[in-house]
């Protein structure tokens, strides 16, 4: 009996031991992760719906319907741009509510030509202002496509496209592939098209039901990491009882390069209104302010006042990019406290609860007409509001940093915090234990030698 137990014992030594050697290996490794998986979203998606409405001589009459069921994250201008391949050697005869960027070779035809003969067409939308025979419903946006919590009701965006040289049934029409979302950059990966049954549509006067021929659907999520190389925004932390200022970051989302004058441009340079209106700049490229941290948004946490049952918070968002504004801006916080919020005073508040019995994260956005366009760097170029908590007696407290954000997240990206040994603490509270940032990578490297010693 005595023989087994041993042999047992050691048949789990064995195991542990090889389990923490894997650990390790993995620990010693580098890797860029790219998943989609946003564990504040994590059902959000693109969802792209492809109906058959109709049948013609040589293919069929389809509707593509873009829906965005992500609760922050939104396509905002130049818009979005969609593009597929053709399954065979389908064209696109019309459009109407969008178009595509380039009509390829459609030599081949006499007289009418089609409207797109690429085998990759690619799609943008239709600008506001487009006359009205060539719009459809949820089109001409200017390819702007608002977040499901923020505005629902610009939250899809339709086009129509009329395809010939396909099938004209179910069974010979074949569905594209490789379709690639662009918003505008990269950042979304979509999955193969689905056919799914077919979509039923109500009549205005909700008296008859019809359907689509034919109907499939088009998976695509974002991930920050295929986005941007670096991050696009951070966070900065202050408190009335510690005069310390917790800046974001050096170099947070990138460093200021000295070899390079052009990277930044300095607020008091005498150049700055010719290098914001240089002709030769891409609308898309950065024109970011000089700052320690080099990002182009900063969200400030201030912790205010401390009433007797209540404590106040200020929250300030500033722009350091002289070439981009945002509209339709919003944030996402994480905090204990967010289940006792009491009032906002110029944000919108909706509580996010991607957990069920979880309320400690909620979404922010600007009012209407007021503060919801988040102007480009300068004196105009932030915009703020105050959050009054109710205390909870179990579990409020200063200490720890227990009244700082646990994450923010920007227009749906993850911004960078101050690493926790930085943050204000309460006076008086004796010894500070100073924590190294490379005490835990000095570990991993004294792991990783014993490992290869052992191997």
């Amino acid at each position: 009996m005595e023989t087994v137990f041993s042999s047992a014992t050691a048949s789990i030594s064995k195991l542990i031991s090889f389990t923490v050697l894997l650990f390790l290996l993995f620990s010693c490794s580098t890797f860029t992760p790219t998943d989609a998986y946003d564990a504040l979203d994590p059902t959000g998606n693109i969802t792209i719906k492809w109906d058959v409405i109709s049948w013609t001589p040589d293919g069929y009459v389809a509707v593509v319907t873009m829906y965005n069921f992500q609760q922050y994250r939104h396509i905002q201008s130049p818009g979005w741009t969609l593009g597929w391949t053709w399954a065979k050697k389908e064209v696109i005869w019309s459009m109407m509510g969008g178009q595509t960027t380039e009509q390829g070779d459609c030599s081949k035809y006499k007289g009418n030509p089609p409207h797109c003969c690429k085998k990759d067409p690619t799609v943008v939308d239709l600008l506001p202002g487009t006359p009205y025979n060539q719009q459809i419903a949820n089109c001409c946006k200017g390819g702007v496509l608002n977040s499901w919590v923020q505005d629902p009701a610009n939250a899809a965006s339709s086009f129509q496209v009329s395809v010939g040289a396909a099938g004209t049934t179910n069974r010979t029409v074949r569905v594209p592939r490789n379709f690639t979302l662009k918003a505008p950059g990269p950042g979304y990966t979509c999955g193969p098209a689905k056919i799914v049954k077919p979509t039923k549509f109500i009549t205005a006067d909700k008296r008859r039901i019809t359907q689509a021929m034919m109907t499939w659907n088009v998976t695509c999520t974002y991930s920050q990491f295929l986005a941007q190389k670096t991050p696009t925004c951070c966070v900065s932390l202050s408190s009335f009882y510690n005069n310390t200022i917790v800046s974001c970051p050096t170099c947070a989302c990138g460093c200021n390069n000295a070899t390079d004058p052009g990277s930044c441009v300095s607020e008091k340079s005498s150049h700055l209104a010719s290098a914001v209106r240089s002709p030769g700049k891409s609308t898309n490229a950065p024109l970011l302010q000089c700052t320690s941290h080099m990002c182009p948004v900063r969200i400030h946490w201030h912790v205010k006042l401390n009433y007797k049952e209540y404590w106040r918070v200020k929250v300030t968002i500033t722009n350091f990019n002289y070439a981009m504004n945002y509209s339709q801006w919003n944030l996402v916080v994480q905090h204990p406290n967010f289940d006792n919020l009491t009032q906002l005073f110029s944000f919108n508040y909706k509580p996010l609860t991607p957990y069920a019995g979880l309320n400690d994260t909620a979404m922010l956005w600007g009012l209407k007409f007021y503060n919801d366009f988040l102007n480009e760097a300068g004196p105009l170029g932030n915009v703020q509001s105050e959050l009054l908590f109710r205390k909870d007696a179990s579990t409020f407290t200063f200490e720890k940093g227990w009244a700082f954000p646990r994450r923010i997240y920007f227009n749906g990206d993850n911004c960078v915090m101050p690493p926790p040994d930085a943050y204000p603490w309460l006076p008086n509270t004796g010894f500070r234990p100073v924590i190294s940032l490379l005490q835990p990578i000095m570990t991993i490297l004294a792991s990783c030698v014993f490992l290869w010693a052992y191997m």
